[in-house]
Protein backbone atom coordinates (compact mmCIF):
# COMPACT_ATOMS: atom_id res chain seq x y z
CA UNK A 1 0.00 0.00 0.00
CA UNK A 2 1.22 3.13 -0.66
CA UNK A 3 0.45 7.26 0.28
CA UNK A 4 0.75 8.87 -2.79
CA UNK A 5 3.13 11.42 -1.21
CA UNK A 6 6.37 10.92 -3.45
CA UNK A 7 9.42 10.40 -1.95
CA UNK A 8 11.93 11.48 -4.54
CA UNK A 9 12.56 11.56 -8.41
CA UNK A 10 13.71 9.00 -10.21
CA UNK A 11 15.34 8.97 -13.14
CA UNK A 12 15.84 6.64 -16.49
CA UNK A 13 19.52 5.38 -16.71
CA UNK A 14 18.75 2.36 -19.53
CA UNK A 15 15.68 0.56 -20.77
CA UNK A 16 15.68 -3.18 -22.43
CA UNK A 17 13.56 -4.54 -24.18
CA UNK A 18 12.58 -8.70 -22.80
CA UNK A 19 9.87 -10.04 -25.33
CA UNK A 20 6.74 -8.33 -24.37
CA UNK A 21 8.27 -6.98 -21.13
CA UNK A 22 10.28 -3.79 -20.43
CA UNK A 23 13.70 -3.39 -18.00
CA UNK A 24 14.08 0.04 -16.40
CA UNK A 25 17.10 1.05 -14.62
CA UNK A 26 16.60 3.77 -12.58
CA UNK A 27 18.78 6.14 -10.81
CA UNK A 28 17.78 7.98 -7.41
CA UNK A 29 19.01 8.66 -3.92
CA UNK A 30 16.72 6.26 -2.24
CA UNK A 31 17.76 3.82 -4.66
CA UNK A 32 20.87 2.22 -2.50
CA UNK A 33 18.23 1.77 0.19
CA UNK A 34 16.24 -0.61 -1.62
CA UNK A 35 16.32 -4.55 -1.31
CA UNK A 36 15.20 -7.18 -3.81
CA UNK A 37 11.54 -8.03 -3.63
CA UNK A 38 11.17 -4.85 -2.26
CA UNK A 39 7.48 -2.80 -3.99
CA UNK A 40 8.23 0.96 -4.86
CA UNK A 41 5.69 2.83 -7.05
CA UNK A 42 7.00 3.87 -10.17
CA UNK A 43 4.68 7.15 -11.47
CA UNK A 44 2.05 5.27 -9.46
CA UNK A 45 2.60 1.82 -10.58
CA UNK A 46 3.59 -0.54 -8.08
CA UNK A 47 6.60 -2.82 -9.57
CA UNK A 48 9.01 -5.18 -7.51
CA UNK A 49 12.69 -4.43 -7.58
CA UNK A 50 14.66 -7.09 -9.22
CA UNK A 51 18.48 -5.67 -8.96
CA UNK A 52 20.06 -2.84 -6.76
CA UNK A 53 23.39 -1.66 -7.67
CA UNK A 54 25.12 1.23 -5.76
CA UNK A 55 22.81 4.38 -6.53
CA UNK A 56 20.43 2.42 -9.40
CA UNK A 57 17.66 -0.24 -8.98
CA UNK A 58 15.84 -2.51 -11.47
CA UNK A 59 12.17 -2.91 -12.15
CA UNK A 60 10.22 -4.67 -14.91
CA UNK A 61 7.07 -3.50 -16.62
CA UNK A 62 4.90 -6.54 -17.89
CA UNK A 63 2.57 -6.01 -21.47
CA UNK A 64 -0.51 -5.62 -18.93
CA UNK A 65 1.23 -3.08 -17.03
CA UNK A 66 2.84 -1.40 -20.17
CA UNK A 67 -1.20 -1.15 -21.72
CA UNK A 68 -2.11 0.44 -18.31
CA UNK A 69 0.07 2.97 -17.76
CA UNK A 70 2.37 5.96 -19.37
CA UNK A 71 5.40 3.77 -18.70
CA UNK A 72 6.14 2.27 -22.22
CA UNK A 73 6.94 6.18 -23.17
CA UNK A 74 9.48 6.49 -20.73
CA UNK A 75 12.60 7.29 -22.29
CA UNK A 76 16.60 7.16 -21.11
CA UNK A 77 16.36 10.81 -18.76
CA UNK A 78 13.08 10.55 -17.66
CA UNK A 79 11.98 11.72 -14.48
CA UNK A 80 9.44 9.10 -12.26
CA UNK A 81 8.20 9.59 -9.07
CA UNK A 82 8.94 6.68 -6.78
CA UNK A 83 7.39 6.45 -3.60
CA UNK A 84 8.06 3.09 -1.28
CA UNK A 85 5.69 1.53 0.34
CA UNK A 86 3.76 2.76 3.62
CA UNK A 87 5.36 0.88 6.90
CA UNK A 88 2.52 -0.17 9.54
CA UNK A 89 1.99 2.99 11.71
CA UNK A 90 3.47 5.60 9.75
CA UNK A 91 1.42 8.59 8.91
CA UNK A 92 -1.24 8.07 6.37
CA UNK A 93 -0.37 11.55 4.62
CA UNK A 94 -2.12 10.86 1.61
CA UNK A 95 -4.96 8.20 0.67
CA UNK A 96 -4.98 4.88 0.43
CA UNK A 97 -2.96 4.03 -2.93
CA UNK A 98 -2.98 0.91 -4.26
CA UNK A 99 -0.05 0.80 -7.01
CA UNK A 100 -2.24 -0.48 -9.60
CA UNK A 101 -3.18 2.21 -12.19
CA UNK A 102 -6.15 2.04 -14.10
CA UNK A 103 -5.72 4.01 -17.31
CA UNK A 104 -4.21 6.68 -18.41
CA UNK A 105 -5.78 10.03 -19.36
CA UNK A 106 -4.20 13.28 -21.51
CA UNK A 107 -3.58 16.50 -20.39
CA UNK A 108 -5.77 18.86 -21.87
CA UNK A 109 -5.34 22.14 -20.21
CA UNK A 110 -2.77 23.85 -17.84
CA UNK A 111 -2.90 27.22 -16.40
CA UNK A 112 -0.99 29.46 -13.94
CA UNK A 113 -3.19 30.97 -11.29
CA UNK A 114 -2.04 33.37 -8.69
CA UNK A 115 0.50 30.59 -7.44
CA UNK A 116 -0.79 27.51 -8.57
CA UNK A 117 -1.14 25.51 -11.47
CA UNK A 118 -4.30 23.95 -12.29
CA UNK A 119 -4.02 21.08 -14.87
CA UNK A 120 -7.25 19.15 -16.42
CA UNK A 121 -7.09 15.55 -17.94
CA UNK A 122 -9.16 13.87 -20.15
CA UNK A 123 -9.79 10.10 -20.07
CA UNK A 124 -12.28 7.04 -21.40
CA UNK A 125 -15.38 6.76 -19.68
CA UNK A 126 -15.80 3.03 -20.98
CA UNK A 127 -14.02 1.79 -17.56
CA UNK A 128 -16.90 2.99 -15.04
CA UNK A 129 -13.99 5.11 -13.14
CA UNK A 130 -15.40 8.53 -11.90
CA UNK A 131 -14.14 11.28 -10.04
CA UNK A 132 -16.30 13.50 -7.64
CA UNK A 133 -15.90 17.10 -6.61
CA UNK A 134 -12.85 17.18 -3.46
CA UNK A 135 -12.08 13.19 -3.74
CA UNK A 136 -9.47 11.84 -3.80
CA UNK A 137 -7.17 10.81 -7.00
CA UNK A 138 -3.34 9.38 -8.05
CA UNK A 139 -2.00 11.09 -10.92
CA UNK A 140 1.32 9.54 -11.54
CA UNK A 141 1.85 8.20 -8.59
CA UNK A 142 0.52 11.76 -6.68
CA UNK A 143 -2.36 11.89 -3.96
CA UNK A 144 -4.27 14.70 -5.31
CA UNK A 145 -7.46 16.41 -4.52
CA UNK A 146 -9.85 16.78 -7.36
CA UNK A 147 -11.39 19.80 -8.40
CA UNK A 148 -14.00 20.87 -11.50
CA UNK A 149 -15.08 16.97 -11.68
CA UNK A 150 -16.75 16.45 -14.91
CA UNK A 151 -18.34 12.87 -16.49
CA UNK A 152 -14.64 12.39 -18.35
CA UNK A 153 -12.25 14.78 -16.95
CA UNK A 154 -11.15 16.84 -14.09
CA UNK A 155 -8.95 19.33 -12.87
CA UNK A 156 -6.47 19.45 -10.13
CA UNK A 157 -4.74 22.23 -7.76
CA UNK A 158 -0.92 21.72 -8.00
CA UNK A 159 0.63 23.86 -5.08
CA UNK A 160 4.79 25.16 -5.91
CA UNK A 161 6.47 22.83 -3.73
CA UNK A 162 4.33 19.93 -5.61
CA UNK A 163 5.47 21.14 -8.61
CA UNK A 164 8.87 21.43 -8.40
CA UNK A 165 9.95 18.12 -6.28
CA UNK A 166 7.32 15.64 -8.71
CA UNK A 167 7.83 15.20 -12.47
CA UNK A 168 4.36 16.96 -13.18
CA UNK A 169 6.86 19.95 -14.03
CA UNK A 170 7.42 18.17 -17.11
CA UNK A 171 3.55 17.94 -17.74
CA UNK A 172 2.09 20.00 -20.81
CA UNK A 173 -0.94 19.86 -22.97
CA UNK A 174 -1.20 16.49 -24.70
CA UNK A 175 0.82 14.55 -21.92
CA UNK A 176 -0.24 10.99 -20.99
CA UNK A 177 -0.39 10.46 -17.19
CA UNK A 178 -1.00 7.81 -15.27
CA UNK A 179 -4.43 7.15 -12.70
CA UNK A 180 -5.47 5.82 -10.10
CA UNK A 181 -8.73 5.89 -9.66
CA UNK A 182 -9.94 5.85 -5.34
CA UNK A 183 -10.37 2.25 -3.88
CA UNK A 184 -13.44 3.15 -2.10
CA UNK A 185 -15.09 5.11 -4.87
CA UNK A 186 -14.32 1.80 -7.15
CA UNK A 187 -15.66 -0.38 -4.97
CA UNK A 188 -19.34 1.57 -4.62
CA UNK A 189 -19.16 2.13 -8.49
CA UNK A 190 -18.98 -2.14 -8.68
CA UNK A 191 -21.83 -2.59 -5.94
CA UNK A 192 -24.32 -0.03 -7.61
CA UNK A 193 -23.39 -1.42 -11.08
CA UNK A 194 -24.27 -5.23 -9.34
CA UNK A 195 -27.66 -3.90 -8.27
CA UNK A 196 -28.44 -2.89 -11.80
Amino acid sequence: MFTGIIETLGTVQKIEKDQENIHFYISSNISNQLKIDQSVAHNGVCLTVVQVEENIHQVTAIKETLLKSNLGNLQINDEVNLERCTSVGDRLDGHIVQGHVDQTAICIAKENQNGSTIYTFEYETNMDHITVEKGSITVNGISLTVINSLTNQFSVAIIPYTLAHTNLKWIEIGSTINLEFDIIGKYVAKLLSLRD
